[in-house]
């Protein structure tokens, strides 16, 4: 009888076993799928938020560009140069449709700004990066310097740029960093977007950062 009883209890614990097993699984996938952004950011937040150091540029209009530009507001940045035959032209309109469509989402404008960072101090002077930025927003900035005041700024990014060997007097290329950067009110960066840029998908991402911060 004892033997019986022990053999018919086998089944019915592996049975309730499952269940419960079958029960926890779904809890925690749950749980993962009902937490909006988790993914999506991965590969966008940084780790954690980085206090920007303290720099000294020039902008467009010959005025001061240093930290306090940062202050208050959210800022695209993106390392470039006016002469740059594709990723440049094609990012900074990718940018003047992530603005149109936070715009149109309701987000204030007039908070955001973008930051275009020429890494050819020797052809993008400032008049140059004025004319430049005209032909996309007129509220996006350019912002130049010296070869050291870049390095400097760049590494506070990341971001890199080599430039290429002369193909001819004055026509070289510039290789360099393609993502944009984001750095939030607190002039911490928080972000970056890598290529291939789509403005729908930056507009969605930005506003779920922001809505964490």
């Amino acid at each position: 009888m004892l033997a019986k009883k022990s053999f018919s209890k086998g089944p019915v614990l592996i049975l309730l076993f499952s269940f419960l097993a079958g029960i926890l699984f779904y809890l925690f996938n749950s749980t993962t799928l009902q937490q909006p952004g988790a993914d999506d950011l991965q590969g966008v937040l940084r780790p954690e938020a980085r206090k920007l150091a303290p720099f000294l540029l020039m902008d467009q209009n010959n005025q001061k560009f240093d930290l306090g530009r940062f202050d208050g507001a959210w800022s695209f940045v993106f390392f470039g140069y006016t002469y740059c035959p594709d990723i440049c032209p094609t990012t900074m309109a990718t940018l003047v449709s992530v603005f149109k469509q936070l715009e149109q989402q309701g987000e204030p404008v007039n908070s955001f700004n973008t930051f275009f960072i020429s890494v050819d101090p020797q052809r993008d002077k400032p008049e140059v990066l004025r004319g430049y930025m005209s032909y996309f927003n007129k509220r996006f900035i350019g912002v130049t310097g010296d070869k050291e005041q870049l390095d400097s700024f760049a590494r506070l990014f990341g971001a890199g740029y080599v430039i290429e060997p002369e193909r001819g007097p004055g026509d070289y290329l510039v290789s360099h960093t393609s993502s944009i950067f984001l750095v939030d009110p607190q002039q911490r960066l928080l972000a970056h977007f890598s290529p291939p840029h789509d403005a729908a998908t930056i507009a969605e991402q930005f506003r779920k950062i922001k809505s964490r911060y």
